[in-house]
């Protein structure tokens, strides 16, 4: 097994064990503050994960694009806030829900159509910081346009997923039904993009215009083409977070905040890794759950609006390249 392999596997573990010891040892040395048992561990521990998953899907969308550009795609909440908009609204006008998904989605691709034509053509072979604050700029398009077609009053969207506990081993763990079903489509999602861009023509062509526009050029993958689907799959990403994560929350203008709890994600997982999202969402999901109930009663709570920047601060000091991301060589 490559050394690098085994690291990652070593991190994994420790992460786990670390998660699992650390409540169990403060429900021992002070019983008072921290109530610990393992059914109620593991009914933590679960909500965590569901939750994780989704921030997996959020962090994918970022995957796809820096995949295919080597960019940060800063309008990827923006994207998740416009798909969510236009559903809730279309919904609104009438149209069966069905439609107005289909409807959301066919303007997704437009919108792909419409940035590689308005603006990722003029800026082939630009560096990437230029590329990075044109993301910004569509980003801020999408918040006040999607906003100004459909208002910006936080809108309920409610596609009829049941939304109570389930029980599980005869009642001694409590699961939310809607996270259980969450988690499961977005996990489909992540495996199928993520055996798509593996195992077909399109995923190689994506790392190819990602290592090198004009290499690419030169062979024959037409990038405009390229760009086209990744930001279309990218469209599609956004709209099944949006939809995920309106139903859970509502759909407002913090939806595109969530986008900033998919960077330690990345950060852990790595940039170019989708199954690293995956299982950086996992870690960053169970960690922040685990890390509220059982050490936050100890410094007052409040720990999930810092807990996964902490965490992925640590791995940048020790491990810049997150889990499963590329190490950069340069020769001199």
């Amino acid at each position: 097994m490559p050394h690098i392999e085994r690291n990652v596997l070593y991190t994994i573990g420790g992460a786990i064990v670390l998660m699992t010891l650390l409540p169990w040892i403060l429900g021992k040395v002070v019983p008072n503050q921290v109530f610990f048992e393992w059914p109620y561990f593991f009914e933590v521990a679960i909500g965590g994960l569901l939750s994780g998953v989704m921030y997996s899907l959020v962090a994918l969308g970022f995957v796809l694009i820096f995949k295919a550009s080597g960019v940060f795609n800063f309008a990827q909440g923006a994207m998740v806030l416009f798909a969510a908009l236009t559903l809730v609204g279309l919904i609104d006008l009438g149209v069966p829900i069905w439609a107005s998904i289909i409807l959301t989605l066919g303007v997704m691709v437009i919108l792909a159509f419409a940035i590689e034509r308005v603006v990722l053509s003029h800026l082939v072979n630009q560096e990437h910081i230029i590329l990075f604050m044109a993301t910004i700029g569509i980003a801020y398009f999408l918040d006040g346009f999607g906003q100004t077609l459909w208002g910006s009053d936080v809108k309920r969207l409610d596609l009829g997923l049941p939304n109570s506990p389930i029980k599980l081993f005869d009642g001694a763990l409590l699961v939310n039904e809607f996270d259980l079903i969450a988690a499961l489509i977005a996990g489909v999602l992540v495996i199928s993009l993520a055996l798509f861009f593996q195992y077909t023509r399109i995923g190689r062509a994506l790392r190819a215009v990602a290592d090198d526009h004009q290499a690419a050029l030169s062979v024959g993958i037409p990038l405009k083409h390229i760009w086209v689907i990744v930001w279309s799959v990218a469209g599609l990403v956004a709209l099944v977070a949006g939809i995920m994560w309106g139903s859970k929350l509502g759909v407002q203008f913090s939806l595109s905040l969530i986008a900033l709890k998919a960077l330690p994600v990345l950060i852990i997982g790595g940039f170019t890794s989708i199954p690293g999202a995956i299982i950086g969402g996992l870690i960053i999901g169970a960690g922040e759950n685990i890390a509220e109930v059982f050490i936050g009663p100890l410094i007052g709570g409040g720990i999930t609006d810092w807990f996964a920047y902490m965490l992925a601060l640590v791995f940048l000091v020790f491990r810049p390249q997150g889990l499963f991301g590329e190490k950069i060589i340069e020769r001199v």
